[in-house]
């Protein structure tokens, strides 16, 4: 179990629930092995070529429209509500599959509301394909995997733990026992309809990244893809739905062990949004309390779309990153699936003929080792957000390489304020000094603030006051003509253990609406870091917010400051 989910569960728990966690453990007995000789049937996405859905036509109708060069379409998802009601757009316009690939789907409200549209989906013909990685199916999050035993949908859990679900009591000793496991994690996201149109980027399904949170809420990013590129996402996700890394459902635990599981959650006093996974069930799990920001439920209008026509390729790390049982990591982790053409920073703008579809093919990298390279070719300006910022010494020397070109390097990162696993945080400050020296650029997301307007759009602040925002966007602007969004952070979990996907966007108008609204964060939304007079690290207050500058980590206690310094050295970059 890395330190930073370890800090997140920790900081959710009461010492007063340990007992009840306790007994669940116990009823649920003890530690077992995975399953041997699991059924995986095969399957790929479907290819609509022969009989375009009405998705494909509308994507036509509004290439066309455009007068588009490129197949493919972009468009930004600017806030919680955009990202939202795309994702129950494409569940309410597929007509043929649809395909979720998550780290995370928390049993909540708005996951509530989302499954069940996917419910509905199914039951109207739609084939539906859920990966999920394994982790954060515990205690009345698990309930999400009472999905598998709907009529037309099929789900798989990516890399298991072995042992209990009832609760994070189990799932730690799960971890103390294959600590090499749970330290390797599927982050991709995805969420695929008809092989035509997709959402990835850095949220998983959950109120937080949804802006539905009562207190704290995620500022995230997604990006809406449309044409060719959705079936290279398509492949990338068929290549971990056949891995026999991924675990379907059923062979995991029963549909009674989750029934049992639903009744000691509904026993324990869990709020209605545990019903999430049970379509049939009557409990309002997608009603708000009277204190929650304002619900929509509304679909977007996908044929409204300003898409942004452009080439564009995708990385993606092979699932193979994580090693089977007494397997060794390959010495290629990434695959570069179908890139369409003249996506390179440096590549003409001269149309050339869309590439054959075809398998991934191997590129040598992770992707964040992709990333480092796209570093390597920048030539004026880096904006980048990383969330869990942790850079080791190959990044590092990236960075200083870029600054010896001339390169304006600026990075938004999380405050400790605003660090949903304030351990994180101490990877990153023990490498500040040296940024600062070679000239990068820091800035760090104000924390405390109602309504806020950061990058790529609010983070839902609550009706009832000021919303905790919590920075978990990926994304990278380079030269002011490609935009880089995904699923990684710039730290060496990323880069070392987990898996991760990006799209690469060449497209100056993406490009220059990124690093406008990523200009306007640093500018308002955050503290920036700089060294004074003296040489002591000083926080520079964000315009127009009444602050004063500071010269210790801004809203932060110093308890938290001071426990942070006696486990730092405890905590290696590469387990942050």
């Amino acid at each position: 179990m890395s330190f930073i989910d370890l800090l997140r569960h920790l900081r959710h728990r009461t010492w007063s629930r340990w007992p009840i966690m306790a007994l669940l453990v116990l009823s649920f007995g003890g530690c077992g092995g995975l399953p041997k000789d699991v059924d995986r049937p095969v399957s790929t996405a479907l290819d609509t070529a022969g009989e375009p859905t009405e998705l494909a036509t509308m994507v036509q109708q509004l290439r066309q429209k455009a007068g588009a060069r490129h197949a493919s379409g972009f468009s930004l998802l600017s806030g919680p509500q955009e990202a939202y009601g795309s994702r129950l757009a494409l569940v309410q316009s597929a007509q043929k599959t649809l395909d979720l690939q998550y780290y995370a789907i928390h049993a909540d409200a708005s996951s509530a509301h989302l499954l069940r549209s996917v419910v509905g989906a199914a039951r109207r013909g739609v084939r539906v394909r859920i990966l999920l990685d394994d982790f954060h199916s515990t205690g009345r999050n698990a309930l999400v995997m009472r999905m598998a035993f709907e009529p037309n949908i099929e789900m798989r859990m990516f890399n298991p733990v072995a042992g209990p679900r009832a609760s994070f009591l189990g799932r730690m000793w799960g971890a103390v026992s294959d600590f090499s496991r749970v330290q390797q994690r599927m982050h991709n996201k995805l969420f695929l309809a008809d092989n035509m149109m997709g959402v990835t980027g850095g949220r998983n399904l959950g109120d937080a990244y949804f802006g539905k949170a009562e207190a704290e809420n995620f500022v995230d990013l997604d990006v809406l893809a449309v044409g060719p590129i959705v079936a290279d996402m398509s492949r990338s996700f068929d290549s971990y739905w056949n891995n026999p890394r991924a675990y379907p459902v059923q062979s995991l635990v029963s549909r009674e062990e989750l029934d049992r599981l639903r009744a000691q959650v509904r026993s324990s006093g869990e709020k209605a949004g545990a019903e999430a996974g049970s379509p049939g069930s009557t409990t309002p799990a997608d009603s708000p309390s009277a204190s929650s920001p304002q619900w929509d439920t509304q679909p977007m209008d996908l044929r409204t779309v300003d898409f942004i026509w452009a080439p564009a390729a995708m990385l993606v790390d092979e699932p193979t990153k994580i090693p089977l049982e007494g397997d060794e990591p390959p010495p290629s982790a990434a695959i570069r699936a179908g890139t369409t053409p003249g996506a390179h920073p440096e590549a003409s703008d001269t149309p050339q003929a869309p590439p054959a579809p075809a398998a991934p093919v191997s590129s040598g990298d992770t992707v964040v080792d992709g990333l480092l390279t796209l570093m390597d070719r920048t030539r004026r300006e880096l904006l980048i957000i990383s969330p869990y910022f942790v850079p080791g010494d190959d990044m590092k020397r990236a960075f200083a390489r870029a600054r010896q070109r001339g390169v304006r390097v600026r990075l938004l990162t999380n405050s400790l304020a605003s660090n949903d696993a304030p351990i994180a945080h101490v990877g990153y400050a023990r490498h500040r000094e040296d940024l600062l020296a070679m000239g990068v650029e820091l800035y760090e997301l104000r924390s405390e603030q109602a309504g806020l307007r950061s990058a790529f759009g609010s983070s839902g602040a609550s009706a009832a006051g000021a919303s905790r925002s919590m920075l978990h966007s990926k994304v990278m602007v380079v030269d002011g003509r490609m935009v880089v969004v995904g699923s990684m952070n710039l730290d060496l979990r990323s880069q070392l253990h987990n898996t991760e996907i990006a799209l690469l966007i060449r497209s100056r108008a993406l490009a220059a609406e990124a690093a406008q609204q990523i200009d306007t964060a640093m500018r308002e939304g955050a503290w920036h870091l700089q060294r004074s007079a003296d040489g002591d690290l000083v926080w520079r207050a964000p315009q127009g917010s009444g602050l004063e500058d500071t010269h210790t980590d801004p809203d932060s206690s110093l308890a938290l400051r001071l426990l942070l310094k006696l486990l730092g050295p405890l905590a290696p970059d590469h387990l942050l």
